[in-house]
């Protein structure tokens, strides 16, 4: 794919805004810190594709409107020293790029990522220091047949999935003249100034802040980084989701009982690739292995966060198990070590594990860094994996004017283990799994993924 560059352009919020330097959370700090790319395509009715430079003004006048409530987007993060980061509320402003290609939308097929997808979403050079790094790129870019595509990538230090996605949808609020709905709520003491009890012994246990396990007779993960990967977009129709339901919770006796639930959707679908991931490795039966997964805190801590908190408020957390006892045992068993994992995270748990960080003279090694090419951080490729649910986001119907999109998702993302849950655009109740492994477990994978059903 041939994309050219046409302008790229420095948007500053529309009118004045608080100068200062903000004091992120340890919420924001940890986990991944890099920044995350999402795309959205459009095939816009005629009056607009023939009116090219309408649709980008539009854009950059709303989103420099957006930038006032928002203003955190438009400042840029500085190290402070032992891993840590500020952010300065300076208004330098959001690259806005737009670009054009000869391609057609047609030619994306089932607009599956593909490495083309790097073409059409901001790059981030994080060779620069992080100071001059912006928190928030987008990206136009128009195509041959009068479709677009707008992208955007955004630092995960500043915000998580919740807070992006409220963003971009205040801004295409404010592209069709229609006020704010909800507005941020920026004062991260809502969630700092928050501390256990004085005397509060609880002593509960924070492994999940521990690095993943390591393959059997390895002593670190360098050579596990490297290997090759590819991304596959899988699907399961409502049919299939509901029968892993039912082999999940098959001798889950939780219509007797006061305490048990029936496994979600999540838990059960989570638990399935879990699975598949550690028969597609061909792990030791004795092989440690991890699943990463990501709880949203706010409505869990008591109070619960402020409407339209604009910050991390997710928690990641580790379900763990031996291979063995995951491919040997019913689908139920690898569900049941996820709900464990997610119950965890009650207000007193995740208020202690601030307080575990608080306490880290360097976070350093809580924090992602791999796509500052760093082999440091938790790694969630093998014989780990992360499964994040985009299942219960408002990720779909946005409409800055001309329609709402033909298809949105993940940008590229290409590290062993990543993989991320999204309901279906036709809101049918099937599930798509956008699914990155190393080259030599992917096609195992796909084969377990789909006969495990049968």
């Amino acid at each position: 794919m041939v994309v050219k560059i046409k302008g790229c352009y420095v948007l500053k919020p529309s009118t004045p805004t608080l100068q200062g330097t903000l004091a992120l959370s340890e919420w924001d700090q940890v986990g991944t810190i890099t920044h995350v790319p999402t795309i959205y395509f459009y095939k816009p009715d005629q009056t607009f594709a023939a009116q090219p430079d309408t649709i980008a003004n539009i854009l950059k006048d709303s989103l420099s409107r957006a930038l006032v409530p928002f203003y955190p987007l438009a400042g840029r993060l500085r190290w402070i020293g032992g891993g840590r980061l500020e952010l300065h509320c300076n208004d330098i402003g959001v690259p806005f790029i737009e670009a054009e290609s000869d391609s057609k939308l047609d030619d994306f097929g089932d607009f599956s990522p593909s490495p083309e997808y790097d073409y059409l979403i901001p790059t981030v050079d994080y060779t620069l220091p992080i100071h001059e790094l912006p928190i928030l790129l987008v990206q136009l870019t128009r195509f041959k047949c009068g479709g677009l595509s707008l992208s955007l990538t955004i630092s995960h230090a500043v915000v998580d999935g919740q807070s992006a996605l409220h963003f971009i949808s205040e801004w295409a609020r404010l592209a069709k003249g229609e006020p704010i709905g909800v507005m941020p709520f920026l004062d991260r003491k809502a969630f700092q100034d928050r501390t256990l009890p004085a005397g509060n012994t609880l002593g509960l246990d924070h492994s999940e802040l521990d690095h993943p396990p390591l393959l059997l007779g390895e002593s670190d993960n360098i050579e596990e980084r490297k290997k090759k990967t590819t991304v596959a977009m899988l699907k399961l129709t409502k049919q299939q989701v509901e029968k892993l339901k039912r082999m999940a919770n098959e001798g889950n006796d939780y219509k007797n009982s006061g305490t048990k639930r029936a496994y979600t959707r999540y838990e059960t679908v989570a638990g399935h690739i879990w699975r598949c991931a550690s028969k597609a490795r061909v792990h030791r039966n004795e092989q440690s292995t991890a699943m990463g997964v990501c709880v949203d805190s706010r409505s869990r801590m008591q109070p619960p966060l402020p409407q339209g908190y604009f910050g991390n408020a997710t928690f990641d957390v580790i379900a763990t198990s031996l291979a063995g006892d995951l491919v040997s045992k019913p689908l139920g068993y690898a569900s049941s070590r996820i709900k464990e994992a997610i119950e965890k995270v009650t207000n007193d748990y995740v208020l202690s594990a601030i307080d575990h960080f608080r306490n880290q003279p360097d976070l350093t090694r809580f924090q992602d860094l791999h796509a500052l090419g760093s082999d440091q951080g938790p790694f969630y490729g093998n014989p780990n994996l992360g499964v994040v649910s985009w299942l219960t986001l408002p990720i779909y119907g946005l409409d800055f004017g001309w329609g709402k999109e033909i298809y949105m998702g993940p940008g590229p993302h290409d590290f062993d283990g990543d993989s991320l849950l999204l309901p279906s655009p036709d809101g049918d109740g099937s599930i798509v799994l956008a699914l990155c492994l190393q080259v030599a477990h992917m096609d195992a994978f796909k084969k377990h993924f789909y006969e495990d059903l049968i």
